[in-house]
């Protein structure tokens, strides 16, 4: 990939800095998500478990220094903690692994209930457990079952994120976020427990939380958007086919640059604030490496107006 640097001094809105504070953990603003390790629930066949070991390895020799997992990330076959904590240990003291509660899968793979707030303990120590951690570094409350355009609860959770406030006090997790929440949500968690994170859907095509992403910015925030990229990627979700608006825009883009257009989604993510992070999911190695180099391509003002209007 060849990146375009000379647009970066006109262009206002791109990336100053490729890192971003969690609480006092400084973290690169390319991370990974650990959902996609190990194959999706419905892809034909997992990936084997030298891949994902290899995926995880390279990501932090690429500089990869926040992980995103969660307890219910797993297959028959295969869990995202458990290889997570093989591949890793001794965790370097840079890494930051992020873990999310509040939802639980049966062994066989079905969703149970959100969990209640006493629930919320034992989901915390399955992650330590799984990790091989005495603490947590970031934890997220991820509230409720639908997602962005499926008209997401906006109930109080005040209780779960007490809860939660109350395991920080007790030191097994070192700092507190949520996900999936709208900006009420947000402002309500502000005032039980600081708040350094909040990752909700988000991408190119998926911007019904500016409002979130803007709340943010002002109150020194991380966002961390959460399919980002997986939207326009064939297989990546089993309902329809890829979303394909923007898709001459984003290619155009991409070939201006020798680029991409996973890459050029990431980059245009990450032009949406300094405080705006990304965890791409992937199996592969080699989309580990694009996703990484994506942090280096900086879009032109014009390139960036062509993107915004997709939408």
């Amino acid at each position: 990939m060849t990146t375009d640097t000379t647009s970066n001094t006109t262009n206002p809105t791109a990336p100053t800095s490729t890192t971003w504070q969690l609480g006092d953990r400084t973290v690169n603003r390319i991370g990974l998500g650990a959902m996609r390790l190990m194959g999706m629930p419905w892809d034909e066949a997992p990936h084997s478990r030298d891949s994902a070991l290899a995926v995880l390895r390279r990501a932090v020799e690429l500089g990869v220094n926040h992980i995103d997992t969660a307890a219910f990330y797993f297959t028959p076959t295969r869990s995202a903690n458990e290889l997570i904590s093989t591949a890793l240990q001794p965790y370097g003291d840079d890494l930051v692994i992020t873990t999310k509660v509040g939802p639980a899968r049966s062994r066989d793979g079905a969703m149970e209930p959100m969990a209640r707030p006493e629930e919320l303990r034992g989901q915390v120590e399955e992650n330590l457990r799984q990790l091989g951690r005495d603490h947590l570094d970031v934890v997220n409350l991820r509230w409720g079952t639908r997602m962005a355009g499926e008209g997401r609860e906006p109930d109080s959770l005040a209780e779960h994120f007490g809860a939660l406030a109350e395991l920080r006090e007790a030191g097994l997790v070192r700092h507190l976020g949520v996900s999936n929440v709208l900006a009420g949500q947000l402002t309500e968690a502000l005032g039980i427990a600081p708040v350094v994170c909040v990752q909700n859907q988000y991408g190119l095509t998926n911007r019904e939380d500016d409002d979130v992403l803007a709340l943010c910015g002002e109150r020194g925030i991380a966002f961390v958007p959460f399919f980002a990229v997986g939207a326009a990627v064939p297989g990546a979700s089993p309902a329809g086919g890829p979303d394909e608006t923007g898709t001459a825009e984003v290619a155009a883009v991409a070939a201006a640059h020798g680029a991409t257009p996973a890459q050029v989604r990431l980059a245009w993510t990450l032009h949406r604030g300094p405080h705006v992070l990304a965890i791409p999911g992937t199996g592969s190695v080699t989309h580990l490496e694009e996703n990484v180099a994506a942090s280096a391509l900086r879009l032109t003002a014009d390139e960036l107006a062509v993107l915004d209007a997709v939408a």
